[in-house]
């Protein structure tokens, strides 16, 4: 049986007012994803702290949460090394190509660290699924804060080194260059749920670019079928419903 929360933990849609980076379809982007990241994994953590450690169903709902997460993250990296950092580079002024190297980096040694805990924490989650023990869960929700803590400190230096640099010298036509030539292993139901899950806190500014950057067909799927299999698979989630 799904357990129900003690307390609803619904996100708080953040202000529409600008941040001192300039919000740019490729900021705007990596704010929501990055938000979407952050407290995804938090949230996490604190749902399997409590869950019934031998309720498969539930269990398979975290587990399953935990690695569409990583994948996402996974992915997520492999566009900016291969890609989006590249792009920047192309587009710096020579007085800041030195400061931008180490910056990326310093962002390639922190993401490779986290990508390597990305993959040791779907290893937990198939042991607690296999096992269905206390020990098991118990040791999920600890990878689960331990990736929620390095996720925190990896995006606040990127935000505070990489994206001003971005907001500043990527122009428009680089970024959409950059976004048609990513990949993706998600299903269509898959990057739905993900676009919701950005969408849910983000601000009016930085959802406005979000829905702007995606397909009619994307924007179509969203408002038929998108909102509502999102709102269900959180409310199955956490016991509540989203923010938005």
């Amino acid at each position: 049986m799904t357990a129900v929360l003690p307390r609803p933990l619904v996100p708080t849609p953040r202000a529409s007012s600008e941040p001192t980076t300039r919000s740019t379809p490729a900021v705007a982007y990596q704010r929501v994803l990055h938000q979407a990241v952050r407290r995804e994994f938090r949230m996490l953590a604190d749902l399997a702290s409590w869950a019934p450690a031998d309720d498969t169903a539930r269990t398979a709902d975290l587990t399953g949460h935990a690695d569409l997460l990583s994948r996402v993250l996974l992915q997520h990296h492999a566009t900016e090394r291969e890609l989006l950092w590249p792009a920047l580079f192309r587009n710096l002024p020579a007085r800041e190509q030195d400061a931008a190297r180490d910056a990326i980096g310093y962002w390639t040694s922190r993401a490779a660290l986290l990508d390597h805990m990305l993959r040791d924490l779907s290893t937990v989650a198939r042991q607690w699924a296999v096992a269905g023990t206390l020990p098991a869960r118990n040791a999920f929700a600890r990878a689960c804060t331990r990736v929620a803590d390095t996720v925190e400190a990896h995006l606040a230096a990127e935000e505070r080194d990489l994206l001003p640099l971005l907001s500043r010298y990527l122009p428009t036509s680089e970024w959409r260059a950059v976004s048609r030539a990513a990949t993706t292993t998600l299903t269509g139901r898959e990057q739905l749920l993900v676009l919701g899950l950005a969408l849910e806190d983000a601000s009016a500014i930085d959802r406005a670019r979000l829905m702007a950057g995606l397909s009619p067909a994307t924007r179509t799927a969203w408002r038929v079928i998108g909102r509502r299999t999102y709102r269900a698979a959180v409310v199955r989630l956490r016991g509540a419903p989203p923010a938005a």
